[in-house]
């Protein structure tokens, strides 16, 4: 079992406090972290994989380890998907994905095998040899979560997804990111409720950096004050029309 716990996480942009005070701990299983734009999703995603720093007084712990004093362990566990798309349109998807498995440090004689079974669970098999800049939105967001996938990590960070996917392709996610969550932990940050509400065993609802509510989907459910009883009508609740 993995634990990936969050003590007393800030963070200050100057004088904006995007993260107010968190505490969260994370077992094996699909959390969702559901909210609108501009609600901290994507600077708590980006402290948990340490590409931003957090305020002083706040710890991150990796099964009971302190994620700075054991960073290089930390990272090597860690599957992250940006939410911008920033790929190099003159390479090749395989390029590209395998250029990521050497930074990951995956033995050369491994990554072409790698390469192709993380493009295959994706679903871009066939476009394998094909160049970024010709791929449109939601290729080019598989690419990244094939990326994501190098190294079987024991903790996924997904930043939205499914963002620019048309409806199959979206479904396809859907279900490998519900195929992916036994031995690891899997969080998925979306403001679609449809996105996580079929797969997440755990849902953080976030709103102003602050955790708001948190549950299984019956259990949130059981919230709304009016209307039927489902998270779309819970997130309208919270958050009204800011969607």
């Amino acid at each position: 079992m993995n634990t990936l716990t969050l003590e007393n996480i800030s963070k200050h942009y100057g004088e904006k406090l995007a993260l107010d005070n968190l505490s969260i701990t994370f077992e094996d299983g699909i959390y969702g972290l559901l909210g609108p734009n501009g609600a901290g999703k994507s600077t708590l995603m980006n402290i948990i994989t340490q590409n931003v720093s957090f305020d002083n007084g706040g710890k991150i712990t990796w099964n009971g380890s302190d994620t700075k004093k054991d960073d290089v362990t930390f990272r090597e566990v860690i599957g992250f998907m940006p939410q911008q798309q920033e790929l190099y349109s003159a390479f090749t998807a395989a390029r590209f994905v395998g250029y990521i498995a050497t930074l990951k440090g995956i033995a050369p004689k491994q990554i072409k095998e790698e390469v192709m079974r993380v493009l295959k669970q994706v679903e871009m098999s066939e476009y394998a040899n094909k160049k970024i800049g010709s791929f449109s939105g939601g290729m080019k967001q598989r690419v990244l979560i094939a990326q994501a996938l190098l190294g079987n990590p024991k903790l996924l960070i997904l930043d939205e997804p499914t963002a620019g996917l048309d409806p199959k392709q979206r479904v396809v996610v859907r279900n490998l990111i519900g195929s992916l969550s036994k031995e690891r932990i899997v969080i998925i940050s979306t403001h679609i409720v449809s996105d996580i509400e079929s797969i997440a065993d755990d849902i953080l609802l976030i709103k102003s950096g602050k955790i708001i509510d948190r549950g299984s989907v019956p259990e949130l459910s059981q919230k709304v004050v009016s209307g039927e009883q489902n998270l779309e009508n819970l997130y309208m609740q919270y958050y009204g029309d800011k969607i």
